[in-house]
């Protein structure tokens, strides 16, 4: 039976660790709010474009820009975005789930990968991957910079014929108690497709087409980029959040039975030691 002073010790701890996990579920209940403002803001800007877009690549003349183009894959571009830290239940677990995945499909030789997070980059080098460029700490103040700098790179070495299609693993915030893992075509310029019969829109170029192309597609694929770090932003927060409010309720109910037996270990010492007195005082008489 454990002594009373070693379940003082274990109660102690646990309420010294419920301590942190409260904390970390308040403050990640606060940067949820303005991640989930963030990505409601952005979203339907971006469904608009995507659709607008992939209707074009689907009937332009791939000439018009580089970033139409679609050639045979020898070298595919891996945007792995996960967070920099744990405790966020099964987060980094689910992109990582997603992105291993596509390796597998796509065959791990043949795909480079780009992280964004420190995860993911464990992950790539555990794998012996090969990492083109690592982003560390871009959460803790996100800016469209950062997807800015990450498109100009993809972009560089599409456009160069380094690498042949980018795609991007992330988690797609749904709610606060659910994200979904996805992978996305980012390169080349996913193309729509349509049913027989459907009507297809057409569009007129103002001022000509091969403006509008090398003024509009770069940032599209810059957008879609931010568009992903803002969902994965507010997926970890909430992934965060309901995993540390799951770790405080764990360490009550553990705090009150560990109580409860110290309570009881207590009670039986006390009458182990009433029950030796009496018995002490019956043998004297």
């Amino acid at each position: 039976m454990a002594k009373t002073h070693d379940l003082k010790r274990r109660i102690r701890s646990i309420k010294n660790t419920m301590q942190v996990t409260k904390a970390m579920k308040m403050v990640s209940a606060a940067r949820l709010r303005r991640a989930q403002d963030r990505i409601l803001a952005a979203r339907p800007a971006a469904i608009v474009i995507r659709k607008i877009l992939s209707s074009l690549a689907a009937r332009a003349n791939p000439e018009l820009h580089p970033l139409l183009v679609q050639r045979p894959i020898k070298r595919m571009e891996l945007i792995l975005v996960t967070s920099d830290r744990g405790l966020c239940g099964s987060f980094n677990a689910n992109a990582i789930k997603a992105g291993g995945a596509f390796l597998r499909e796509r065959g791990p030789d043949s795909v480079n990968v780009l992280s964004v997070g420190r995860r993911g980059r464990d992950f790539a080098r555990r794998r012996g991957l090969t990492i083109t460029a690592e982003w560390l700490d871009v959460f803790r103040a996100l800016d469209f910079g950062t997807a800015h700098a990450i498109g100009d790179d993809v972009i560089g070495r599409y456009v160069r014929g380094e690498i042949d299609s980018v795609h991007i693993a992330y988690n797609e915030f749904k709610n606060v108690v659910s994200q979904k893992p996805v992978v996305e075509q980012v390169l080349p310029i996913p193309r729509a497709t349509f049913e027989p019969g459907q009507p297809i829109e057409d569009y007129i170029y103002e001022p000509d087409p091969e403006w509008l192309m090398e003024s509009i597609l770069p940032g599209y694929v810059r957008s879609e980029i931010w568009r992903a770090l803002l969902e994965s932003a507010a997926a970890e927060h909430a992934a965060r959040m309901t995993a540390m409010d799951s770790a405080t309720k764990n360490a009550t109910e553990l705090t009150d039975a560990l109580t409860l037996h110290m309570n009881r270990v207590r009670q039986a010492s006390i009458t182990t030691e009433i029950i030796e007195v009496v018995s002490g005082a019956e043998a004297l008489g």
